[in-house]
């Protein structure tokens, strides 16, 4: 019996990856050719027959290096009515100066300064609240926004008037070390991958917090974001969707993004992104009671076997270790953690996901392919972080509860 379980475990730990791989690529694959191909061409942005109001809200903590960049970007939106609105929350360093002398400088931009560290959702919420905007285009503080998102975001906001919010479609900008090259595929074909997929299926999971497209009566109609989460993106779309918004994904929406390249910082991001999943899984679990919000049941399900496969993942390598000390682990049927035949195979599908998933994307950012030979790292370097955060940040959700604000410093944002 024993055997029987640990050889399905075993199985289950390199057939779920594989499985998983093969999803978000045909739903990947039906969204382009179906939605994407023909209606997302970043070389003409739509025209609109309205341009409504939009607010485009950046949160700044101890931004100095990026704050000016962040804003000067924005303000050059191309699309005829909108303002600008950056919140410093309380930085402690020169970022409210900065920010002070950029509204002094230039129209269109207003500037909130919060008395204390409220955390980035309470700044979202108190700019919502002080604009007379519809429509908010939020990004973090340290990203350059495309010209044309408003444009392309307004446009799927326009085609339905259930779209409560429109994810973008963020793009790496630090690429000077091997950890920043492998992020360029996994932007691609991971997040970039599964919003399509989820699209295709039903629901997503989340909208990217550095680039989404919100529409206020919806933002309203829940309560606006909670400011208890690590993760406010996350817990945002399932209130949402919970109360039957719909989210849609913008690929042509690209957003410019800095992300750590050093094992700590890295280490410091993900673990807050896995325990704000985890915080989303435990606060939503009554979806499951409510007939009403029964399409939220395959993401949460696909959450729950990732979080299964990363402790299956962790007990066979430890299984697998202890074989060569401890005799008696030796009946485990684990016998290597690289298989012959689904090794290879989880290679090769690897590299086949992130190259379809980079010709997708190439269209957004041209010089996508001349980070594809550095990916073969991907499935083992962040497999094997996706692993150890989730198993740390399941039990840290449950501790955490709902009662600590959420609350974060960001890690490093590349190697400058």
């Amino acid at each position: 019996m024993l055997k029987t379980v640990s050889a399905f475990i075993y199985g289950f730990c390199f057939l779920y990856p594989l499985f998983m791989s093969w999803l978000w690529l045909t739903g990947s694959l039906f969204y382009w050719f179906r939605y994407e191909k023909k209606h997302s061409n970043p070389d003409h942005p739509p025209e609109l027959s309205s341009y409504p109001r939009v607010a485009l809200i950046a949160p700044f903590f101890n931004e100095a290096d990026n704050a000016e960049e962040t804003i000067l970007n924005l303000l050059n939106q191309n699309y005829p009515n909108f303002e600008v609105i950056a919140v410093n929350d309380c930085s402690q360093d020169d970022t409210g100066e900065i920010l002070d002398r950029l509204a002094h400088e230039k129209e269109g931009l207003r500037l909130i300064h919060n008395l204390c560290n409220e955390g980035k959702a309470v700044s979202l919420t108190t700019a919502a609240l002080l604009t007379d905007a519809e429509f908010l285009l939020c990004i973090d503080g340290d990203s350059l926004l495309d010209h044309n998102a408003a444009r392309w975001m307004i446009s799927q906001c326009m085609k339905n008037s259930r779209v409560g919010a429109v994810t973008g479609n963020p793009r790496i900008r630090t690429r000077s070390s091997l950890l920043g090259k492998i992020q360029v595929g996994e932007f691609s074909s991971i997040i970039g991958l599964i919003k399509r997929a989820q699209r295709t299926y039903g629901r997503l999971f989340t909208v990217s917090g550095v680039v989404a497209m919100f529409r206020k009566s919806a933002l309203e109609d829940v309560g606006f974001w909670s400011n208890e989460t690590l993760t406010e993106d996350i817990d945002i779309s399932w209130k949402l969707q919970i109360r039957h918004w719909e989210v849609r994904f913008e690929p042509a929406a690209t957003c410019w993004i800095l992300m750590p390249e050093t094992i700590g910082g890295l280490w410091s991001q993900r673990l807050r992104w896995a325990t704000g999943g985890a915080q989303a899984i435990l606060k939503f679990s009554s979806i499951w009671v409510h007939w009403k919000s029964r399409r939220m049941g395959p993401i949460f399900f696909e959450y729950a076997l990732s979080v299964l496969w990363s402790y299956s993942m962790l007990a066979t390598i430890i299984v697998y270790f202890l074989h060569f000390f401890i005799p008696s682990f030796s009946s485990f049927s684990v016998h290597g953690l690289i298989p012959e035949w689904s090794g290879l195979l989880i290679a090769v599908t690897s590299m086949v996901q992130i190259g379809i998933a980079m010709w997708i994307d190439a269209r957004y950012d041209k010089q996508i392919w001349r980070n594809y030979a550095f990916t073969i790292w991907y499935p083992i370097a962040f497999w094997v972080l996706s692993m150890l955060t989730t198993v740390v940040a399941f039990p840290t959700a449950l501790y955490r509860g709902g009662k600590a604000r959420g609350r974060w410093v960001s890690p490093d944002r590349g190697l400058q």
